[in-house]
């Protein structure tokens, strides 16, 4: 099965689906004009697909900037890395009302290539595994833990990336149970979307 929203009948699009409104609801609530969404959740649990219908519906007239946590990890033990990263260089300054950066991982070459930057005048997503702690939840408006089973997340992840992601899935799940443990991610979301 593809993370992919599919049919309306499926029931993964349909939870994402509804969560897509609630989130366009809380961000309306917000009356901001540059919000910050954080998605976060595990590897395969939905994540990208919930971030892709929240931009494609986004509610507010500036559209938002997005980065993908999967384009800044420096490399398969990169998670905690790619975090305090993100946080150091575009949070708090989008917080300050100052401009960030953030450095692209070229996985094929395995080294940091170019930099993006950030206008903290406009609204930021950021999605990726990881990304929900006590240091970020300050930092953001609307916090999404995105949780699924374990057989779903793991048929869903090595469906879309394959023989690429097969070898370091555990590698992978074991720095994210890091996270669940030290940074317990959905006591700090504003959502929790629950996807079959």
């Amino acid at each position: 099965m593809s993370s992919a929203p599919s049919r309306s009948d499926d029931p993964v699009s349909a939870a994402l689906n509804g969560a897509t409104q609630l989130l366009r609801a809380d961000i309306l609530a917000l009356g901001a004009p540059a919000p910050v969404v954080l998605i976060d959740g595990r590897s395969g649990a939905g994540k990208t697909s919930l971030t892709r219908l929240l931009l494609e519906r986004w509610p507010l007239e500036a559209s938002p900037q997005l980065l993908a946590l999967d384009s800044t990890y420096p490399g398969w033990d990169g998670l905690d890395a790619a975090v305090d990263d993100v946080t150091q260089h575009v949070l708090l300054p989008h917080a300050g009302g100052q401009p960030g950066q953030w450095r692209r991982w070229d996985w094929t070459v395995g080294e940091y290539a170019e930099a993006h930057g950030v206008d903290p005048d406009l609204p930021l997503v950021v999605e990726g595994s990881g990304i929900l702690t006590p240091v970020t939840a300050g930092l953001a408006d609307v916090r999404v833990w995105v949780d699924s089973p374990a057989a779903s997340r793991r048929e869903r992840a090595l469906e879309r990336d394959g023989d690429t992601y097969r070898p370091h899935w555990e590698r992978w799940a074991r720095q994210e149970d890091r996270h669940l443990e030290r940074d317990d991610p959905a006591a700090h979301a504003t959502r929790v979307v629950a996807v079959p």
